[in-house]
């Protein structure tokens, strides 16, 4: 009997990759990097499943929204799947609660309110909705605790379909908001390009888009004395901090990497430099 020949198995993702190499090198840093892995993987498994928008956003109707200060993507542009999502948002919860990142009786919300189909799709309409122009607080008291920070990481592959495709249709050069031009959330990453130029990385669907090399994104201060920043002996990675809000924002230095910039990976690199920040009164994004 003759056997087909095995299929070869897909390449691991550079991320993947880069993240198990991680974990080799820091030992400290494994339950990190075993749960942003577990959550790669979903990510990647979900994809699969996701089709591309048959009709994408025009590139005028993208400007037009930018122009008026609206972010590029709305629910009506992704490919959603309102089962797809509710099993998204199911399993990303599994994840979090198995590496103890979700208390059970937070878990066993989520979970619960994911078997309505209705409320499960009023909730994310509402919750996507409070950022049509920017983040805002606090979030809605009706959810379930930590239901946004859940929502955000099992929507985030439905908005890479349709961001692969708007981010090739505008430019991002006139935006000069600190908040996410496709999806309307906050930054919790940039990328240092030079001494000049700086993007920031949003932290629901990683996309980017060019920001002030001096300034806080969360409130107006511009005077560097007031904007501490502090870097990683290899110089790869910087905080940059602001005494006036308190908060601060994490960086990785393209100039002084071998590889593309990979936030998901930088950030747990970064860890160490959350510790010191906090220990200075810093709050993270």
């Amino acid at each position: 009997m003759v056997h087909p020949p095995s299929r070869p198995a897909r390449p691991e993702p550079p991320e993947i990759a880069e993240l198990r190499a991680l974990r080799a090198n820091h030992p400290e840093l494994a339950p990190a990097v075993d749960l942003q892995v577990d959550l790669m993987e979903l990510g990647r498994r979900l994809l699969v499943r996701i089709p591309t928008p048959p009709v994408p956003p025009s590139p005028a109707l993208l400007m037009s929204r930018l122009e008026r200060g609206m972010r590029m993507l709305e629910l009506e542009d992704l490919p959603l799947d309102w089962a797809e999502v509710r099993l998204a948002l199911r399993q990303t919860a599994d994840i979090l609660a198995r590496h103890d990142s979700l208390d059970p009786p937070h878990h066993d919300a989520i979970s619960t309110l994911v078997r309505d189909a209705g409320a499960t799709e009023r909730l994310i309409r509402t919750w996507y909705g409070e950022t049509e122009r920017g983040p805002v607080a606090p979030p809605a008291a009706d959810r379930p605790a930590m239901f946004d920070d859940v929502a955000s990481l099992a929507i985030r592959p439905f908005l890479s379909r349709t961001l692969e495709l708007a981010s090739r249709m505008v430019t991002l050069a006139d935006w000069g908001r600190s908040w996410c031009p496709f999806c309307g959330a906050e930054p919790d990453f940039a990328v240092l390009l030079d001494d000049h130029h700086r993007a920031l990385v949003c932290s629901r669907c990683l996309g980017r888009w060019p920001w002030e090399a001096v300034g806080c994104p969360w409130c107006p201060t511009r005077d560097r004395a007031q904007l501490p920043m502090f870097a990683s002996r290899d110089r790869r990675y910087r905080v940059y901090a602001c005494q006036v809000c308190r908060r601060y924002l994490k960086a990785v230095d393209a100039r002084h990497t071998s590889r593309p910039p990979m936030p998901p990976v930088d950030a747990i690199a970064t860890l160490p430099l959350d510790a010191a920040a906090v220990q200075q009164g810093f709050i993270g994004a």
